[in-house]
């Protein structure tokens, strides 16, 4: 089969639900997870850790895409393994001791393995971006077998999730050629970002 017949094919399998099934399965379990440990937690501990969580499975033109950018062969298993973001939850969080206290808890459960770990709190992007990344990989029990599945996670607070998102879509209008001035105005904003998000910790603190 030649290169273009590949890309065809690929193309055709990504379009095809069974092959990004099992990572909107592996979402469903992550998201079960998140609320378990949300709820628990606040009946223990009358405080929940989690304000909210979305997630997606990026779209088959988007892995296309992508897997072309990073020379992936055109094969469902390699793309597999090399994309690790193909399925992606994203968990807010009220405070930054939330970020990593229910990171912490996740990673823990046995079924739950962690690949990789970004901190982006804990240091920062240059443009300011800050965020928690996990990959982890879980289990998804199908009829007639047991799948390991890749999951991006990120953990941001509130404040984090409002910068970044703001951010992207400053982006987005400006198709990535923001003007100078906006950059160095948006890493200033990440810097408030950062001092509310610790000004907001320690009240939160004085109140335990």
């Amino acid at each position: 089969m030649d290169t273009a017949q590949d890309e065809q094919a690929v193309g055709a399998e990504l379009s095809y639900p069974r092959f990004l099934l099992v990572y909107k399965f592996a979402i469903e379990e992550l998201m079960t997870k998140l609320r378990i440990l949300s709820e628990e937690f606040d009946f223990v501990h009358r405080h929940d850790p989690i304000e909210h969580i979305t997630s997606r499975v990026k779209r088959p033109e988007a892995i296309q895409d992508k897997r072309r950018r990073r020379g992936i062969p055109a094969d469902l298993s390699a793309i597999a393994e090399h994309l690790d973001d193909i399925a992606g939850v994203r968990v807010i969080c009220p405070f930054i001791s939330d970020v990593y206290r229910v990171a912490e808890m996740l990673i823990a459960q046995d079924d739950v393995e962690l690949l990789r770990r970004k901190d982006y709190i804990a240091n920062p992007k240059p443009n300011g971006y800050r965020s928690l990344h996990l990959i982890v990989r879980i289990p998804v029990f199908l009829s007639d077998r047991v799948e390991k599945v890749k999951v991006e996670l990120q953990f941001r607070t509130i404040a984090m999730d409002f910068w970044a998102t703001l951010e992207h879509k400053l982006f987005y209008k400006y198709d990535d050629r923001v003007p100078a001035d906006f950059a160095e105005e948006l890493a200033s904003t990440a810097t408030m970002s950062a001092q509310l998000d610790a000004r907001m910790e320690a009240l939160h603190e004085r109140l335990r």
